[in-house]
């Protein structure tokens, strides 16, 4: 068994490149996104055989184009009463997956634009037998201005995500006023918002702007929550802290 109660995955097969006629769009939304500052960086990447079997085999049925189109969470996950929370930047899926397992009784609706990564999640989900993930490919902020009914969240996760640690770059920071006022209705009352990062200034400005926010309440009064044990050590946060970074963790409540 591997972490987390989850059986040890298959060792994955040689890297080669792959191209996905019928996978992910590499700009699913097209013009929509044109107007706006962007948050991330579309990234295709060098993808495994097993990546690529996964994307060939289950995009069509646990994937989701970001296109602007409105979205039926009941439908896409075929439980009108399954509560879903919405993941922002998973990167290779495998915090992602532990939690799935975790909690079945919750549906995950995980977004990024890592093709490899999104393979990696489907081929995740295959082998632990998670019904409970859909992977959506392209920008989350068509995703919550264009394609979710208000009240239609129970959580919203988002771990790590990019610091543009640079001064200019800082408005691309997603964490900003107007990025919670757009989630706040999407988002149901009691529903938690977390996130976590291992820069210190970005750590900093969320604490900030979710404090500011007439929409959520600190969890943890004043300051940072613990580290929680139900969020999964991940590569990423283990190269962090061998290079001394401090993790953060913020959990606020919806009102």
């Amino acid at each position: 068994m591997g972490s987390a109660g989850l059986p040890a995955a298959r060792p994955r097969a040689a890297a080669r490149p792959a191209k996905f006629p019928d996978g992910p769009a590499p700009d699913p939304a097209g013009s929509r996104e044109e107007h706006r500052i962007r948050t991330f960086h579309a990234r295709r990447g060098r993808v495994t055989d097993a990546q690529a079997g996964a994307l060939e085999r289950h995009w069509a049925e646990w994937g989701v184009e970001l296109d602007g189109s409105p979205l039926d969470l009941a439908g896409l996950f075929g439980d009108p009463a399954l509560p879903v929370v919405l993941e922002i930047g998973f990167g290779m899926g495998d915090a992602t997956a532990r939690m799935a397992a975790d909690d079945r009784a919750t549906g995950i609706l995980a977004v990024d634009v890592h093709t490899p990564g999104q393979g990696n999640l489907l081929n995740l989900a295959d082998q632990y037998g998670l019904t409970n993930v859909r992977v959506a490919n392209g920008d989350a902020i068509v995703l919550l201005r264009d394609m979710l009914p208000p009240a239609s969240l129970a959580g919203l996760r988002i771990y790590f995500p990019d610091p543009w640690p640079k001064a200019k770059h800082h408005k691309r920071r997603m964490i900003q006023p107007a990025f919670l006022a757009l989630v706040a209705p999407l988002l149901r009352p009691g529903a938690t918002l977390h996130c976590a990062t291992d820069w210190e200034p970005y750590a900093e400005q969320m604490l900030e702007v979710l404090s500011a926010s007439p929409d959520f309440i600190n969890q943890y009064g004043a300051g940072y929550a613990p580290r929680p044990d139900f969020r999964p050590m991940t590569k990423f946060e283990r190269q962090g802290l061998a290079k001394d970074h401090i993790v953060h963790d913020l959990l606020f409540t919806r009102r």
